[in-house]
């Protein structure tokens, strides 16, 4: 597999007048009280808050749990922007969470013990009744980045062609390493968690669009999930928009890694479509070596061997995560964001993920609450 589709050294460039691909994110924030650290079921009251101060479509919306709120960015095309707006959502959900007597946290977990709240809506109702603990426990935090696609048969060309490199993703965000007040012994324990529902995780390839459709409406027909919103595929085509929606990551400590995310997804897409359109065909790992893949991601993290995508054997980290970004350089010197990405690159692979700052708190402090009390402070960027 070649480096990159895109850029026009190797393979085809991306096509002349082609606008730059739209991406928006999706950050689900945990509430805790801003004493205790400990999360607090206020998710009515802090929407309530939210609904107030807003004019027009607000952005944020209750999740699963009462324990967290989630909000979503527009579409956007300027990464500098896609930064700016993130950092406002935040200091904004900040602002209705202190009006309603709590603070938010851009943690994947409660590092503090937690007994969770299921929402009161139908949906979340009937999720509780038919999954009983997975969904009672299921209070983590994730960040999904949309990113335009043409068609749904490019959508699927893409999801084919990114499969082996979503666990890197997961590991630089890993963001998750306490659960229930103890280390959980992974990087992001989130992963392991939300692996229980039964559409969770990587998927095979599909090949077309009507096969993708045709394995989704078998899903569907099993009656085991409620509707298409439960396809909880690693990456997906959404539901909602013409976009390909990237599921794999926790939610994100500093919010400028959310923007590295959605800049390499983005990159990810671009290449993948140009790969597409060259006729190259996707990498044909099975879904059981792409698994190992993910579940090395969620242990590790940053700080030892990953897989690496394109031999799915182990090397160290760093050497993973830069090999990503050579995999997207083409694609992201097309958008301009090339030197911010490795910038950002550089910036996270010397402070670590949010699991590293999380475990470094905790050596230096002794206290989960501290660490709380510091990731509040960090959640604003």
């Amino acid at each position: 597999m070649t480096n990159s589709a895109c850029g026009g050294s190797v393979s085809q460039p991306r096509r002349e007048g082609t606008a730059v691909r739209s991406v928006g994110v999706e950050e689900e924030l945990l509430l805790v009280d801003a004493e205790s650290g400990e999360p607090q079921a206020l998710s009515t009251a802090v929407l309530a808050m939210a609904h107030r101060h807003t004019e027009g479509e607000c952005a944020f919306e209750s999740e699963l749990h009462r324990q967290q709120v989630e909000f979503a960015t527009r579409p956007r095309t300027d990464m500098d922007e896609l930064a700016d707006e993130i950092i406002r959502r935040r200091v904004e959900a900040a602002g209705h969470a202190a009006n309603a007597g709590a603070a938010v946290v851009a943690l994947a977990t409660s590092p503090l013990p937690v007994s969770p709240t299921v929402g009161t809506g139908e949906r979340y109702q009937w999720l509780e009744q038919q999954f009983g603990l997975t969904a009672q426990e299921q209070l983590t935090c994730g960040c999904h980045v949309h990113v335009s696609v043409e068609s749904d048969e490019e959508g699927v060309a893409v999801l084919d062609r990114v499969r082996p490199w979503l666990s890197v993703l997961l590991a630089l965000s890993a963001n998750s390493p306490f659960w229930q007040g103890q280390d959980s012994g992974y990087s992001s324990y989130r992963s392991r968690v939300w692996g229980r529902w039964p559409s969770a995780g990587p998927v095979d390839v599909f090949g077309t669009a009507e096969r993708y459709h045709e394995q989704i409406q078998a899903l569907l027909d099993t009656e085991v999930l409620r509707d298409s919103g439960m396809i909880y595929f690693d990456a997906r085509l959404s539901h909602h928009y013409p976009t390909v929606e990237v599921r794999v990551a926790d939610v994100c400590l500093d919010p400028l890694v959310t923007v590295l995310l959605a800049t390499l997804i983005r990159g990810l897409v671009e290449t993948a479509a140009c790969e597409w359109r060259a006729g190259e065909p996707p990498a044909e790992f099975p879904t059981t070596l792409l698994r190992m893949a993910a579940w090395r991601a969620s242990r590790s993290g940053l700080d030892d061997r990953l897989l690496h995508p394109l031999t799915m054997h182990p090397e160290p980290a760093e050497t993973v995560a830069r090999a990503l970004l050579a995999h997207v350089r083409g694609a992201l010197e097309d958008s301009g964001d090339l030197k911010a990405a490795e910038g950002g690159l550089g910036a996270l692979l010397g402070a670590g993920n949010g699991a590293c700052v999380q475990r470094d708190l905790m050596r230096r402090t002794g206290s989960l609450r501290a660490i709380v009390a510091e990731c509040v402070r960090r959640t604003r960027g």
